[in-house]
């Protein structure tokens, strides 16, 4: 039986191609997802490691144990600086201040993405002579006044700087003009993966992100014979109550399980992926070995007849399977390592550099393709094998071809209904449900089973629907429509390869659109500002850049938006405090009020969202006892009760009653109206009034709809890139059913040519079979990409009052078009190789 089985498996290779080309793709996306995200996550771990080589413990504040009240924990001061120096088992101590820095190319654009521009400070040493180890020079010096600052290497060398240009920076809103006095290297891992890193000298970095004689981490490099433990232990007893001392051990394991919590969420993304094109993948498989086990059914009678078990006629087929899975396996293990280091390639010609490092082939991967790849396609092959197996030699003997019984498709209907009413109604119980991911994705998962199982009794009457178009082919459009609608079993399994990536693909296209207008419709509701100012990176802002903008003539209102912690009384829970400017805010955002309004802001009172007011049993009136930032106590009178939205929600109150108690005083964005409007003119102002400063964007409702429908295309596209393998697996399987099916009906092929059509009657026949397909296929994934985009949208509606189902009719119009361009490009290999059939050989086939 194994000789039988290779000697099947090499005499029908060229019918197995696209088998193994399904399985191929689908095992080269999981090994390629694997091997990428194994050599990014590597990469990173190392740049980190190397970053840690001089680090034994690091000192930092503790968030979780605060002893200066509300807010994050005070910074770390010189003194501890000092007494850590001056421990016998410390060899040396460093105190850093770092935030962001966004730095101006020369074309006066923002350099990197914004997130990945750091700034920090060099390091002198206490008495503030010698030399940071951390950043070694390799041109100039070492910045050492306001003024002087220093670049990474990699920085310099895209930028083009060199020491002594005059660069533009922006750290916190107003631009800074400074003189580059050296280039320095550094193992930093931001800076490896294609961030900028700019050294200011320390007591400038000091002011810019901590205070004066204060940092916000102390790293500190063990004696000889010290071990990290040891100093930390040491190190320990010298902490106030909000610091905390950690291992570099600790340190690099942190930052492993948080590059490998990243790489997780990444990698089990795209296996999602991978497993969609698998599974649509099992169709092409189960479709291939039914039409070949048909194909020998005489020969599989005769091996029963002669002596072979059910059990060896069965074995034989999953036997062939095996061969087919390991060559699709191990094709696709290469295949998949060449896509990871194409994706890594992409990276970079995209700027999103990753740290260097070798591509990264586990035994993991190596075993996960090898038994996805088999697993796959034997588990596809089983049923067409038992199925083969349950085939009586004297009937098969008799009959090539055993049409399904009724009571076998009447099993399979009632089945197929029972499924899909059940996925429909968890689909729908799902919407109000608290496990609400769980139980719709287990509804839609039983839900498009059951359709699957329908799909057969579904055929006939949407092909029946496609009738009149078929009439345009002529006689070639009618034998189209019989030869799909003769084996429903073969043409649903065919067509709902293409249903599962369509389905995806439609909901996903139901959900983007909607969700944005949705976000569209609630910013141009909450927002009446002309334009919103905030930093690239949206962190916060110095006050100057909204004093700035008072300044100004064309300016009617302008509010800076402020947060600050505070502690309600009676717990020791942050609680945030937006603070805004009393008389204006009203002119700037539009909130629905239940009771009271804006006015009476500025007098020292706060207006509260109807949610928190119920949490708290708060009423118009109320007084709210406080701790603020800076341990002071206060209260607040509530004066309004607004609806919330997802912009804006909490305790809003003056910006005079909220910024003395800042521990530092930022504002998170600056809201302003002009007297000409939204207009370019006004905003080329606004702009230059800032000093055309690359950290800082001035945007009207229009850029922040843009911005949005930016990322929500961007990353819609990535997912339309993603099914597109699911798709070209589908496409293999029209292609290979249909050629399969010309194959088998060779002799009718040939009659039809003798009794006069035409080879490019044939040509037409066999294309119009595939789009009939195609189009039953596309018609049953945009119909369930539908439901399930109302279904989800249905459950965001719960958290997002503007959302309302958007319908995108142009796109769904292409999606099917493109259906049966996948039939059209589907059937041109097939469709010529059934026009160049003899016809006299074809009518003597069996």
């Amino acid at each position: 039986m194994l000789r039988t089985a290779l000697r099947n498996v090499l005499a029908h290779k060229a019918r197995l191609l696209m088998t193994t080309l399904a399985v191929l793709l689908g095992v080269a996306f999981v090994s390629g997802t694997l091997v990428f995200t194994s050599t990014i996550s590597s990469a990173y771990q190392k740049s980190a490691e190397k970053g840690l080589t001089h680090v034994d413990v690091a000192i930092r504040p503790d968030n979780d144990a605060k002893a200066a009240g509300p807010g994050a924990a005070a910074d770390l001061d010189q003194e501890l600086l000092d007494q850590v120096a001056a421990l016998p088992g410390a060899d040396s101590a460093i105190g850093e201040a770092s935030g962001f820095a966004a730095l101006a190319g020369k074309d006066g654009k923002l350099v990197g993405g914004g997130f990945d521009s750091r700034g920090g400070n060099y390091f002198t040493g206490q008495n503030g002579s010698g030399e940071d180890t951390r950043y070694p020079m390799s041109e100039g010096r070492a910045p050492e006044r306001t003024g002087e600052i220093a670049l990474d290497a990699r920085t310099a060398e895209r930028t083009g700087y060199a020491v002594g240009d005059t660069v533009r920076i922006s750290v916190n809103g107003p631009v800074r003009e400074e003189t580059v006095t050296g280039i320095f290297t550094t193992d930093d891992g931001n800076v490896a993966a294609g961030g900028t890193l700019v050294l200011f000298d320390n007591a400038t970095a000091q002011s810019l992100y901590t205070a004066p004689g204060a940092y916000d981490q102390i790293t500190v490099e063990a004696a000889g014979g010290t071990s990290q433990q040891q100093l930390k232990d040491a190190i320990t007893a010298l902490l106030p109550a909000d610091a905390e001392a950690i291992t570099g051990q600790q340190l690099a394991d942190d930052q492993a399980e948080m590059i490998n919590s990243q790489m997780s969420a990444m990698r089990t993304g795209l296996l999602a992926f991978a497993g969609i094109a698998l599974f649509v993948g099992i169709f092409i498989i189960a479709n291939t070995f039914t039409m070949l086990v048909a194909q020998r059914t005489k020969e599989l009678a005769l091996l029963r007849a002669v002596g072979a078990s059910r059990r060896q006629v069965t074995r034989s087929v999953l036997i062939e399977a095996l061969f087919v899975g390991l060559v699709a396996a191990v094709s696709g293990l290469l295949v998949g390592v060449g896509i990871a280091a194409g994706l890594r390639g992409l990276m970079n010609a995209f700027e999103l550099t990753v740290p260097d490092g070798p591509l990264v082939i586990t035994a993991a991967t190596v075993i996960a393709s090898l038994v996805v790849g088999v697993g796959v396609t034997m588990l596809a092959a089983y049923l067409p094998a038992r199925r083969a197996a349950k085939i009586p030699p004297v009937a098969a003997m008799s009959s090539v071809h055993a049409a399904a019984t009724t009571r076998g498709l009447l099993v399979r209907n009632t089945i197929g209904s029972i499924l899909a009413a059940i996925g429909g109604v968890l689909v729908v119980a799902g919407i109000n449900q608290d496990d609400q991911g769980a139980t719709m994705g287990l509804g839609a998962a039983v839900l498009v089973v059951g359709v699957f199982v329908l799909t057969p009794l579904l055929s006939r009457p949407v092909i029946a629907a496609a009738s009149p178009l078929l009439r345009i082919g002529g006689i070639s459009g009618k034998l189209a429509r019989l030869n799909a609608v003769r084996n429903p079993r073969r043409t649903a399994a065919t067509a709902s390869a293409l249903m599962i990536g369509l389905t995806l693909i439609t909901g996903m296209t139901v959900i983007a659109g909607s969700v944005q207008k949705a976000i569209d419709k609630l910013a141009a509701e909450a927002i009446t500002a002309d334009y919103v100012v905030s930093t690239a990176n949206f962190s916060p802002m110095d006050p100057e850049i909204a004093d700035t903008l008072t300044e100004r003539s064309d300016v009617t209102a302008v509010s800076a938006l402020r947060a600050s912690p505070a502690y309600l009384a009676g717990t020791t829970k942050d609680e945030y405090l937006t603070g805004v400017d009393g008389d204006s805010i009203a002119d700037l955002i539009n909130l629905p009020f239940e009771e009271g309004s804006f006015d009476g802001l500025a007098d020292g009172n706060a207006v509260v969202d109807t949610t928190t007011a119920e949490k708290h049993g708060w009423a118009l009136g109320d007084t709210i006892g406080l701790t603020y930032a800076d341990n002071a106590t206060g209260e607040l009178t509530i004066s309004g009760l607004y609806e919330a939205n997802e912009m804006i929600r909490g305790i809003i109150l003056d910006n005079d009653t909220l910024t003395p108690h800042m521990q530092r005083v930022q504002d998170i964005q600056v809201m302003l109206s002009t007297t000409g409007g939204v207009s370019d003119a006004a905003k080329s102002a606004l702009e230059e009034a800032l000093g055309n400063n690359p950290a800082i964007l001035v945007q009207d409702q229009q850029d922040i709809s843009e911005d949005i429908a930016f990322i929500f295309t961007l990353m819609l596209n990535i997912l339309y890139g993603l099914l597109a393998m699911a798709v070209v697996v589908a496409i293999l399987g029209v292609i290979n059913t249909l050629a399969m099916s010309v194959f088998e009906r060779q002799q009718e092929i040939g009659m039809l040519r003798a009794i006069g059509l035409d080879r490019r009657g044939i040509k037409r026949m066999v294309r119009l079979e595939s789009v009939v397909i195609a189009l039953f296929g596309g018609v049953l994934g945009i119909g369930l990409g539908v439901f399930f985009g109302w279904a989800v949208g249905e459950m965001i509606r719960t958290g997002l009052d503007t959302y309302e189902l958007v319908l995108p009719w142009g796109r769904m119009a292409v999606f099917l078009g493109l259906a049966a361009l996948v039939g059209v490009l589907a059937a041109l290999w097939p469709a010529r190789r059934a026009a160049k059939l003899n016809m006299l050989m074809a009518i003597k086939s069996e």
